[in-house]
């Protein structure tokens, strides 16, 4: 898998780009803020993913109404022209080889990426929804599915959480909180699911990678954290969906009143969840624990064993790419190598190769004599 052209007009601060890319590895170098995590960023757009902007507006240059990207691409020993327009109030249009496609999870059908990035350090040091979102991105990439029961679940949360807000001042609408509960509870079951067997993979992927990295001396471990009720994740999602149910019924409310005996306890943490205005369980809670040497990486990990533990999840989700799409994806890393000690840095540099590879460095760095393969220099959104 690899793209072998790029295409930007008005697409961050490219006015204009086209670049024909090394089949292997490609350095991109320059100053800071001129361009070249910019140029990563559209590599990821056209395998579906953004990790940067939350709108599509966003991408789109100062003073212009819309951008376009353009990628030839080869996958699957196939060749696809893809296609992205992003326009200011109105939706994208994505195209693989002419075809009109409905959304960002057929452009992950084609085309995957995994990028690295400075903020990657928040996958370890912040919230879960930094962990989520890793694992979502990863997810929808290899299964549609998950891609579809992700928006749907998105969809209805937000619903959910707008009639809780709201219900104070409109009753009625609570009404309607039991069928959103019974509906989160059959897309949030195949979430669980999917989300068990990706970690269960990354499990035997991920503390090899870091063990090889800090040369045996540190130890990574993952824990999946889900719903209390949810004794199986990795279970077929029906048995999940029965579990999220009794779940419901325990801490929101009856999503089914089977026992009177119950109702009571039903209606009290009903009660609580109204009072806070939010949704108090369900997969838009899971957390993936991140420990090393048994104590939590969020707390305890420096800044080389956060930036090391980040970079092990990467390249652990690409070796599960590879091994479901017998594809390497395309290896994004964006100033990889900073607060890297030099045995690291050579760790990364040494397993980094097979597939395509872009990977970005300082003016001064010496990363393209090391490295070889195409060599690029960006200045003020342009390259050459």
């Amino acid at each position: 898998m690899r793209i072998d052209g790029l295409s930007l007009d008005f697409f961050r601060n490219y006015v204009h780009l086209d670049a024909a890319f090394d089949p292997n590895i490609n350095v991109i170098y320059g100053d800071n803020a001129q361009g070249k995590t910019n140029l990563l960023e559209a590599v990821a757009y056209l395998s579906g993913v953004s990790h940067r902007a939350r709108y599509d507006r966003e991408l789109i240059q100062f003073g212009v109404d819309h951008a376009f990207l353009k990628g030839h691409v080869f996958a699957r020993e196939r060749d696809f022209l893809l296609e992205a327009e992003l326009h200011r109030g109105a939706r994208r249009v994505l195209r693989s080889n002419g075809v009109k496609l409905k959304n960002g999870g057929e452009l992950s059908g084609i085309f995957q990426s995994v990028l690295f990035c400075p903020e990657d350090l928040y996958l370890i040091r912040e919230g879960a929804a930094a962990r989520r979102g890793f694992l979502d991105d990863c997810i929808c990439q290899l299964r549609p599915r998950y891609a579809q029961a992700l928006a749907e679940y998105k969809r209805l949360h937000e619903h959910k959480t707008r009639i809780l807000r709201d219900s104070e001042e409109k009753p009625s609408l609570l009404d309607a909180l039991d069928e959103f509960s019974m509906s989160m509870a059959k897309a949030g079951a195949l979430l669980i699911h999917y989300r068990a067997h990706f970690i269960k993979r990354l499990c035997q992927a991920a503390p090899a990678i870091h063990g090889d990295f800090s040369g045996g001396r540190e130890r990574l471990t993952l824990h999946y954290e889900t719903v209390s009720t949810v004794t199986d994740p990795e279970a077929w999602p029906q048995v999940i969906f029965q579990q999220l149910l009794q779940h419901q019924e325990e801490h929101l409310g009856p999503v089914k009143v089977i026992f009177s005996e119950l109702l009571e306890h039903q209606e009290r943490h009903r009660q609580a969840e109204i009072a806070s205005r939010q949704c108090l369980s369900g997969p838009h809670k899971d957390d993936l624990l991140v420990d090393i040497d048994g104590s939590p990486a969020k707390t305890y990990a420096s800044q080389g064993q956060t930036r090391t533990a980040a970079l092990s999840l990467k390249l652990a989700a690409r070796e599960i790419f590879q091994q479901d799409t017998g594809e390497y994806p395309v290896l994004l890393l964006d100033d990889v190598l900073s607060e890297l000690d030099p045995r690291r840095q050579e760790f990364v540099l040494n397993r980094i190769r097979g597939g395509q590879v872009f990977i970005t460095c300082c003016e001064d760095d010496r990363l393209p004599q090391l490295l070889g393969g195409r060599i690029f220099h960006v200045k003020n959104g342009t390259v050459r």
